[in-house]
């Protein structure tokens, strides 16, 4: 008895120590039709302050970059370099989107959306992407920021056929997030883009 009491409270002290997130399955059949998205598309620059549900945070994430066959994504890159990984600051932490796994891991605990841009609105929105790109992977660097605008474009597809609010955002301060996310030499952040409920 005292066995099983003592397991159920390791198990219990556990789940409270996980860091990740496991994303349930992407849903890969709803949405609105491709024309109706690309007609509703448009940059939001005002959010509540309302998080994501796991399942559209799941959706986002995998139309953004995720695997959609055995070993290609949903944005394709020159070389099939597969360069680009996105970052995700929410107000539980920074994470890095595993996509093989489909897995966000926990960078570091806390609240940091405001320390990814200069507007207002990065800190109320639920969630700020960080496009990073290795730069040794990659073919070149304007083959990463091409790359980087497939994955971009995604986003604001999903966002809008999803009734959420994105916006692309290039004033950030490259150095303060690199450090941030302890990104090594060869990684760059090239851009970052804010997704949200619209106020």
């Amino acid at each position: 008895m005292k066995f099983i009491v003592l397991s159920s409270f390791f198990l219990m002290a556990c789940s409270l120590l996980a860091q990740d997130i496991q994303l349930p399955t992407p849903d890969r059949t709803g949405g609105k039709p491709l024309m109706q998205a690309l007609n509703e598309r448009k940059s939001t620059r005002s959010y509540q302050n309302k998080a994501l549900t796991l399942q559209q945070l799941s959706d986002l994430l995998w139309a953004a970059n995720g695997f959609n066959r055995d070993d290609k994504r949903t944005a394709p890159t020159a070389n099939n370099r597969q360069e680009l990984e996105l970052y995700v600051a929410m107000q539980s932490g920074l994470y890095y989107y595993d996509a093989r796994k489909h897995l966000l891991k926990e960078v570091k605990k806390g609240d940091y959306r405001a320390e990814t841009g200069v507007q207002d609105f990065v800190a109320q929105a639920a969630l700020n992407l960080i496009f990073v790109s290795d730069m040794e992977k990659a073919s070149g660097r304007q083959y990463a920021y091409t790359d980087c605008g497939f994955v971009s474009q995604n986003v604001y597809l999903y966002c809008a056929s999803a009734g959420l609010g994105s916006v692309v955002r290039g004033s950030f301060d490259k150095e303060k997030i690199g450090k941030l996310l302890n990104l090594s030499t060869r990684q760059e952040v090239l851009l970052t883009q804010t997704v949200g409920v619209p106020d």
